[in-house]
This record gives structure tokens, sequence and C-alpha cells, in this order.
């Protein structure tokens, strides 16, 4: 299985929709590419945020660095 395969069934993966073969690809998966265990816990932690509808205050620093990278991309045409 690859990153993009991965990525193409993050969101049933996270529902529990997929089936039992389909799982065990996607765990392996997971067993060999921190890329993509970056990705889902990430997708997690931010489906539990917006579940809870919690605020997260970004430090300072990444908030500027944040919106100089969005206006640089927009400059660029986004």
């Amino acid at each position: 299985m690859t990153c993009t395969e991965f990525l193409a069934e993050l969101g049933e993966f996270l529902d529990a929709n997929v089936s039992v073969g389909l799982r065990a690809d996607l765990e392996e998966h997971l067993e060999r590419c921190e890329h993509c265990v970056i990705t889902l816990r990430t997708t997690r932690k931010t489906i539990e945020i917006y579940r809870n509808h919690e605020i997260y205050e970004l430090p300072v620093s990444i908030r500027e660095r944040l919106q100089a990278a969005i206006l640089a991309k927009c400059k660029k045409g986004c």
C-alpha cells in the first residue's frame, strides 16, 4: 500500500468502515510509514478538537509564520 492509497482510505479507516482485509493493509502500512502515522494522529486530533469545540490558541510565532506562508502562497496565486 502506498501513502496515496492510505490517504484515500483515511476517512473510512477513522470511521471504521473498512473491511477486515483493508484494515490489516492500512495498519501494516502504518507500521512502516511515520509520515502516515503523523497524518493519522493529526487528523484524529483535529476531529477531536472540532467535536469538542475546543479553542486552540496558536503561539504567536507559529501564527505569524502561518499567516506569512498563506499570504506568500496567495501572492503567487492560490
